[in-house]
């Protein structure tokens, strides 16, 4: 039976972990002969986070004494994965696990080895919070269609990114805060693996709401972009 490991980074999560927790564990993969390992991440929450993850059977749960960031979680988790597939679940309600199985299904099939959900490719979206955030994307997938042009995606900084545990665990990953996307697109881009790209749903949070990234995270993200297109 294959397994698909579940990796949620959690800081500061606790209006919508526990949410997120119970449509986790409540989407029917097995219908389809897929087993879930969820592995949660505390990233050093000062909210009541790892209280409310401490509550829940069924999940793998992991607490740094310290915040590191999501990059260091998103590895941290990695790590400690054993399915035969992962992917990378945010801790916020803005994504919906019901459509793991659409996401895995090209792996399971065999036409792909990464996957990446596209907020964009699905209509009806609402695709980001504010301006800023839109513009942000768009540009950031831009950036990354000219740096690494055979990819050729809609959607870089998507949170659903899904791999073939073997092609995410031989990546060195560096990342330590919300540059684990443009990082591990880089070097997939750059081992010659096509990114599959298959459209789900988005139900964007703004700053107030908690969202944690903020505008000098895009800078970041597009030096990464930059930085690995020429390094290792």
């Amino acid at each position: 039976m294959t397994t698909l490991s579940v990796i949620i980074p959690a800081y500061n999560e606790q209006n919508t972990i526990e949410a997120l927790l119970s449509q986790v564990l409540a989407v029917p993969l097995e219908e389809h002969g897929i087993k879930k390992e969820i592995i949660v991440v505390d990233d050093g929450s000062k909210d009541s986070t790892l209280e409310i993850l401490k509550r829940f059977k069924g999940i793998k749960l992991i607490s740094h004494n310290k915040n590191r960031g999501k990059g260091f979680a998103v590895r941290t988790g990695i790590k400690h994965a054993t399915g035969d597939i992962i992917i990378i679940q945010d801790a916020d309600l803005e994504y919906e696990p019901n459509e793991y199985y659409s996401l895995i299904r090209p792996i399971i099939e065999g036409k792909a080895k990464v996957v990446y959900g596209s907020r964009r490719l699905k209509k009806g979206n609402k695709l980001y919070s504010g301006m800023s955030f839109y513009v942000g994307g768009l540009g950031l997938t831009f950036l990354t269609n000219i740096l690494y042009p055979k990819i050729h995606l809609t959607d870089e900084p998507t949170c659903y990114k899904v791999f073939r545990a073997d092609i995410i665990k031989s990546i060195p990953l560096k990342c330590k805060r919300f540059e684990f996307c443009p990082e591990v697109t880089a070097k997939i881009a750059k081992k010659g693996i096509r990114i599959h790209e298959v459209p789900i749903s988005y139900y964007p949070r703004t700053i107030k709401e908690g969202k944690h990234i903020q505008w000098k995270d895009g800078f970041e993200a597009v030096w990464t972009l930059v930085k690995y297109r020429v390094v290792k």
